[in-house]
């Protein structure tokens, strides 16, 4: 599994086995066995293999197309399948997204919309204490100058 995700991970990124290498501090050679199945890299390795593809180490290592039918997500990004969206505008937020982000039964959502990059739907306890970073942020610039 290892070495078809780090063989994909680098086409898809368009980098030589060279590159990797130089990045990683390690051999060309190193690479191209861990790419054939040859060996595998310890786990520093992989820990920088996962930081310079942004990708979860654990999908690094893991991760079977073939099982998931996606390719590696990068770190922090979730695709959490398909939601229909009821008569009257509701939608269900499916369970694994409601634990990723603690969404909890109660809980106000504030939902926001570009026309040309589609919705997006925030925590509003998250949106107004990033509204009030960026006010106190502005402040203390004005302040400054």
């Amino acid at each position: 599994m290892i070495s078809m995700n780090l063989k994909q991970l680098r086409k898809a990124n368009r980098l030589t086995q060279e590159e990797i290498a130089e990045k990683i501090g390690v051999s060309r050679q190193a690479v191209a066995k861990w790419e054939n199945g040859e060996t595998v890299p310890d786990i520093n390795n992989c820990i920088a293999l996962a930081n310079l593809y942004g990708v979860v180490l654990d999908d690094l290592v893991h991760h079977a197309e073939s099982e998931e039918k996606v390719g590696i997500r990068p770190k922090g990004k979730h695709m959490f399948g398909l939601v229909k969206v009821g008569e009257r505008g509701q939608i269900v937020i499916p369970k694994k997204a409601r634990e990723v982000f603690n969404i909890r039964p109660g809980d106000s959502l504030l939902l926001l919309g570009d026309e040309a990059r589609g919705l997006a739907i925030v925590r509003n306890e998250d949106f107004l204490q990033f509204a009030q970073d960026v006010f106190h942020a502005q402040r203390y610039e004005e302040e400054d100058e």
